[in-house]
C-alpha cells in the first residue's frame, strides 16, 4: 500500500514537502512516480524517481520548482514543491512501478497510493 501525505493550504510562491510512504512493500524495489489531478483536468504527470534517485524526471509544469528524492531507508519518496503557484492546485497522487523506465503515463504504474490535496491560495 501507497500513501501520500503532506498536503495542505498554501499561499502562492510558498513551499510544501509531499511524502509517499509505502506498506508491506519494500519501496526502494520500485521506481516512483507523482502524478496531479486538478478540479475538472486529466491526471498528469509530475515527476518520477529511479530505484536509487539518482535520476529523477520532472514535467515542464513543474521544473525548476520541485525536486523528488527518496530514503529507501524510510521507505518514503518525497515530493519538495517551491515557488508555488494557483495552478499547482490539485490532488498529489504517488505511484509506484517494478518497471525500470521513468514513465510519464499512468497506467504503466501498477499501485497508486490515495492521494492528498493541496491547494494554493493565490
Amino acid at each position: 500500500q501507497l500513501q501520500a501525505f503532506g498536503g495542505g493550504l498554501v499561499q502562492a510562491g510558498g513551499s510544501l514537502r509531499l511524502s509517499c510512504a509505502a506498506s508491506g512493500r519494500t519501496l526502494g524495489s520500485y521506481v516512483v512516480g507523482w502524478f496531479r489531478q486538478a478540479p475538472g483536468k486529466e491526471r498528469e504527470f509530475v515527476g518520477a524517481i529511479s530505484y536509487s534517485g539518482s535520476r529523477p524526471s520532472y514535467a515542464d509544469s513543474v521544473k525548476g520548482r520541485c525536486i523528488i528524492s527518496r530514503d529507501n531507508a524510510k521507505n518514503t519518496v518525497y515530493l519538495q514543491m517551491n515557488s508555488l503557484k494557483s495552478e499547482d492546485t490539485a490532488v498529489y497522487y504517488c505511484a509506484a512501478t517494478s518497471r525500470s523506465t521513468l514513465y510519464t503515463t499512468g497506467s504503466y504504474y501498477d499501485f497508486w497510493g490515495q492521494g492528498t490535496l493541496v491547494t494554493v491560495s493565490s
